[in-house]
């Protein structure tokens, strides 16, 4: 799930810290088809993982044996880490995805990714906590049908193998739908597992994987309860969160059926996610412990798995909330009842909260913008239920529940509301979230966008991306020109390239609260209409929000910024736009440091 770029690193400082270690060989065996097993040193080694960042030390305290990362951002603190505590790590070489815009018909884009990928493999790959090279995380695609995607991921594999003989590889796909399964099996030979990442439908990849022609040995990468992408939404178009109770449940499931039911067949171990807290939909889904650090059934259970008996003191249990009401007047009060209870009958404290309801629900682990409480909302509340003044204002509320013990367990659940009759707007994310700030030319700009829409007269239009004419900042510049007295010409920067709304694309950009950049003409009093989000509803992939406005530049470098807050940037596909008319000469301009932040 997690979204991470590929940083290089200094070598000297990961040479010195793995100076004199020894570096233990892993390998996958087999003593028969169907039947595999990871050894370092010739030892079994049967991966009882965690993706996320929560404390090493009680992960190995519970029968912990691995962690996993994305990319190599924060390797090598993992990698001391991990040596610390007597772990291994499972290192993530991160792969652009499509869906963000980067295309693997570029030869110098894949050039680049399997440079770095390279310099990282040659950095790292003497460190002894080093287990398997991850190469890429849902990189696929929803269909995973792209050749080039798959070569690229195996062109990195065959030169891990090469510089480092020592370690496997791996690549990690998003579940096996589509022609996942049958592409990696066709284009990947130098790869030697496949990591899946699957929640719902976890407890049935042996039987999919087999049928879809599997025949190396997985690692389940990623496993926890069902995703919100798997559960119906109510007729106000948000999901039900099962409580931590039911989830703890959904671990225990696909852990007994995919981990431990193939062990010494197909499975070589698996990455429980998410071992730490985050907001995604809630700040309860996914995460295995709150923010506080307290920790929820999922970890008992998972504890359970990996030394075959329970905590001694275990955490407390939700078995129903329940409301009188989901629809409400503005105003009106909501009853809610619990019913909770503690395996150790430890008292217990509860906490009740009203939040609004997420913005949208990320896809793919990207960044999300948090929920607000509503101060104030709840009038009382104990381990029997509560009593909520719901908001004047209509729209989707969640009423959330924590019921802790004195040893630092937790069970949560939450209820959907919602207040005032009209129909709520659709929150499912139309776009990847933009992380920000958000630079589409200047210093750190990412390819996301081309601007490949020319408008009008194009061949009247140029521009040099690379102009040292007095750039605003950095050694470069924007030089644009209209070479035409009349008529018109204007450039878009589109995603994907050259599409006019009939393709997925764009980023959302909800987070955002403005569009900033800098101008200057060549010679001043040059009009040019800037704007974004040109894309109309009668697209099939239309921008969600725009604006314009026609400015008069001066000869020095001016800021101009357009105010985005409150409009919906769910999808922008078009995020610049310049346009000139012709006024009887030629017009040059110059733009610099284009961002949304």
């Amino acid at each position: 799930m997690k979204i991470a770029p590929l940083l290089v690193f200094c070598l000297t400082g990961a040479l010195s810290m793995c100076a004199g270690a020894a570096n233990p060989k892993v390998e996958v065996k087999t003593d028969a088809p169907g039947a595999f097993r990871l050894t370092v040193d010739g030892q079994p080694f049967f991966i009882q993982g965690a993706g996320g960042d929560r404390s090493r030390s009680f992960l190995k305290e519970i029968g912990g044996n691995a962690i996993r990362t994305w990319g190599v951002e924060q390797l090598d603190q993992s990698l001391k880490e991990a040596r610390e505590h007597g772990l291994k790590v499972v290192a993530g070489i991160w792969i652009e995805h499509e869906r963000h815009g980067f295309s693997y018909d570029d030869p110098a884009f894949v050039q680049s990714q399997f440079e770095k990928a390279k310099a990282a493999i040659q950095k790292y790959k003497d460190d002894p906590a080093i287990l398997v090279w991850a190469i890429g995380n849902e990189m696929e695609g929803e269909k995973g049908d792209n050749p080039k995607i798959w070569k690229a991921v195996n062109d990195i594999a065959r030169v891990a193998k090469e510089l480092d003989p020592n370690h496997p590889t791996m690549t990690v796909v998003a579940e096996l739908g589509g022609e996942k399964v049958p592409a990696f099996q066709k284009y990947c030979p130098d790869v030697d597992i496949l990591g899946i990442n699957s929640y719902a439908g976890c407890p049935s990849i042996p039987d999919r994987y087999r049928k879809a022609g599997g025949n190396k040995p997985y690692i389940i990468t990623e496993f926890g309860p069902h995703g919100t992408w798997e559960i119906p939404k109510n007729d106000w178009n948000v999901v039900q969160e099962p409580t931590s109770t039911v989830k703890a449940g959904m671990y225990r499931t696909s852990y007994e059926k995919t981990i431990l039911g193939e062990k010494n067949k197909l499975c070589l171990g698996s990455f429980v996610f998410l071992w730490g807290n985050k907001q995604e939909a809630t700040a309860t889904w996914f995460g295995m412990f709150l923010a506080d650090g307290a920790r929820t059934g999922a970890v008992d259970v998972i504890q359970e798995m990996w030394t075959g008996k329970p905590p001694a003191n275990r955490v407390p249990t939700i078995e129903q909330i329940a409301v009188n009401a989901n629809r409400i007047a503005p105003g009106a009060t909501v009853k809610a009842t619990l019913a909770a209870a503690d395996p150790e009958n430890d008292p217990l404290t509860v906490e009740w909260k009203l939040l609004t309801e997420a913005v949208r629900y990320g896809v793919g682990g990207d960044a999300e913008e948090m929920p607000h409480d509503v101060p104030g909302a709840v009038q009382s509340g104990d381990a029997n239920g509560a009593a909520v003044v719901m908001p004047a204002k209509p729209g989707a509320y969640r009423l959330f529940v924590t019921v802790r013990d004195t040893h630092n367990g937790a069970a949560t659940a939450n209820v959907p509301l919602l207040v005032g009759d009209a129909p709520v707007t659709p929150r499912e994310t139309l776009a990847p979230a933009a992380k920000l700030p958000f630079v589409l030319y200047g210093e750190g700009a990412k390819p996301v966008f081309v601007p490949s829409g020319w408008m009008g007269k194009t061949d009247a239009i140029k521009m040099d991306a690379d102009c040292t004419e007095s750039p605003k900042d950095g050694a470069t510049c924007l030089k644009c020109t209209f070479d035409s007295a009349d008529n018109f010409g204007g450039v878009v920067w589109q995603s994907p390239e050259n599409d006019w709304g009939d393709e997925k694309g764009g980023l959302d950009f909800t987070s955002a609260k403005k569009l900033t950049f800098w101008a200057r003409g060549s010679e001043g009093g040059e009009k040019v209409e800037f704007k974004f989000g040109i894309l109309g509803k009668e697209k099939k992939f239309p921008d969600t929000a725009g604006d314009a406005k026609t400015l008069t530049l001066a000869k020095d470098w001016t800021k101009y910024e357009f105010d985005l807050i409150g409009k919906d940037l769910r999808r922008i596909k078009t995020p610049f736009v310049w346009v000139v008319e012709g006024h009887g000469k030629p017009t040059t301009f110059f733009v610099d440091g284009i961002q949304y932040e």
